[in-house]
């Protein structure tokens, strides 16, 4: 398979996390990264032996790469990607993949005018518990739906460059930053909602929590997230679902059971898709799981001609419109 260059826009907590995956990966490798702070481009360099810009823009134009991988702050993300696929670049751009309609659409108008393929991180519709309950979703294996319940709660996001995560006209605050993982798995898994949807965006000092009740037809879900919790709170993705003839419950804490109508509860056996176990960028994930497994999907998209068919352009311009409004 002919080896595939990438070109790592930032090299901070999400950069650090896709490095590490590339370098699990075969016939991948990282080119070029760049990043303003001077130490973590130092860090990056000497781990890839890649050149290194301190411009990003710049790397867009120079490197050698078949894929430009945009995890720089959201608010940056629309005008480096279209520079990317403006050069022809396959590009992978970090969640949420934008912050308005406008830049979603002019995003979408680009893909369309260059044919590149790009996929957004909206990783959790590839981390395996998740997998898990689309699978159980789809083949009816515990029977219909009757309702759902998804969660992530963290605490103080303080680990971004000049604290940006904090300004919600640059990151979009927790619910575009963090709720948005649920809000697009949601969207996902069950569709656009069939009649009516609710929503409590309490903003709090550290950017709010937000609270969704969407309204499909025979059963409801719900949706909680955000970072207006404690330092010493600790970070928890979670969902239950309530089907037919069983229940279903996962907690990054606790794990996932399967509670049956007849028989005792369970833990079904995921099939562990990678071997990358740590991160060394902080942050509030340790596991490198999903990450991998979308990083992977994609390249291989890329290696076979293919364009990605998961957590497309499209289905993350779906997202952020689906949020604007649950922030509204």
């Amino acid at each position: 398979m002919k080896e595939i260059r990438v070109g790592l826009l930032g090299c901070g907590y999400m950069g650090g996390m896709h490095l590490a995956c590339y370098s699990a990966m075969e016939n991948v490798r990282v080119a070029a990264v760049a990043d303003v702070r001077e130490a973590y481009l130092k860090t990056a360099a000497g781990r890839t032996g890649a050149p290194a810009f301190s411009d990003a823009a710049k790397l867009i134009e120079e490197a050698d790469v078949d894929v430009i991988d945009v995890c720089l702050p959201t608010f940056l993300h629309a005008r480096h990607a279209v520079a990317a696929m403006k050069k022809g670049r396959h590009v992978f751009i970090e969640k949420p993949l934008c912050l308005t309609e406008r830049e979603a659409d002019e995003l979408l108008d680009m893909q369309k005018k260059t044919g590149v393929s790009v996929q957004v991180g909206q990783v959790i519709r590839f981390w395996d518990e998740y997998e898990y309950l689309r699978g159980a979703v789809g083949d009816g294996r515990f029977g219909a739906v009757k309702g759902a319940h998804f969660l992530r709660r963290s605490p103080s996001p303080d680990w971004g460059w000049e604290n940006w995560l904090h300004d919600p006209a640059r990151s979009g605050g927790a619910g575009f930053d963090l709720h948005i993982h649920d809000s697009d798995y949601m969207l996902s898994l069950f569709g656009q909602p069939a009649s009516s949807v609710s929503a409590v965006n309490v903003r709090g000092e550290k950017n709010g929590y937000v609270t969704t009740l969407a309204f499909y037809d025979g059963f409801s879900v719900t949706a909680e997230g955000g970072w207006d919790l404690p330092a010493n709170y600790p970070f928890e993705m979670a969902y239950s679902a309530v089907f037919e003839r069983a229940a279903v419950e996962f907690s990054s804490r606790r794990g996932l059971t399967v509670y049956p109508e007849d028989g005792e509860p369970y833990s079904p056996e995921i099939r562990r898709q990678n071997a990358v176990s740590e991160s060394e960028q902080g942050g509030n994930i340790s596991s490198l799981g999903g990450y991998y497994n979308e990083l992977e999907y994609f390249i291989s998209c890329i290696a076979e001609g293919r364009r990605p068919e998961k957590a497309t352009l499209a289905d993350a311009a779906a997202s952020v419109r689906f949020v604007l409004k649950e922030l509204q």
